[in-house]
């Protein structure tokens, strides 16, 4: 499949500067270098985004994560391989990646569709406020990457050659 047009990051001047930027304000969120990634992975299985897929097992695997946590990351929730800690941000990957297809008349009346209060308790008994901030933007930007590759029937920017 034809990429329909460059990379949107690439045709703005300033995007490319701009996400820069962000992701080094995310990276001051004192997070592991490899749950970023973890959570990234799963919200990028959920939205079908193989190039982003490709691009975070990747990165997981530079950074010396297991091949069987690599694998698991799909079934997390039955797999033993993950901290509490790793599961609550699991799970939150999971509820705001789902987020954009709640209609507003799924939720109960008078409440928009949100994290659940029980999961939120448990990422905050894992995570200072600073830590919760750098997760919660790198979900979404995880989404938003997500949607800019398959929007444009993106290929190749996981830098490699595996469609042609």
């Amino acid at each position: 499949m034809q990429s329909r047009m460059k990379d949107p990051a690439l045709v703005l001047p300033d995007a490319l500067t701009s996400i820069g930027t962000f992701f080094k304000s995310v990276n001051h969120g004192a997070l592991s270098d490899q749950l970023p990634e973890i959570v990234a992975l799963r919200a990028s299985q959920m939205n079908g985004c193989d190039d982003c897929v490709h691009t975070h097992l990747l990165n997981l695997r530079e950074m010396g994560e297991s091949e069987e946590r690599v694998a698991a990351v799909a079934a997390w929730r039955e797999a033993p391989l993950f901290t509490s800690a790793e599961r609550a941000a699991l799970e939150l990957a999971e509820e705001v990646t789902r987020l954009a297809g709640l209609a507003p008349d799924t939720a109960p009346e008078g409440v928009r569709a949100a994290v659940p209060d029980d999961l939120w308790e448990r990422l905050s008994a894992h995570f200072d406020e600073q830590q919760l901030s750098a997760l919660i933007l790198s979900i979404g930007a995880t989404n938003l990457f997500n949607c800019r590759t398959i929007a444009v029937r993106g290929r190749g920017y996981a830098a490699d050659s595996r469609h042609e």
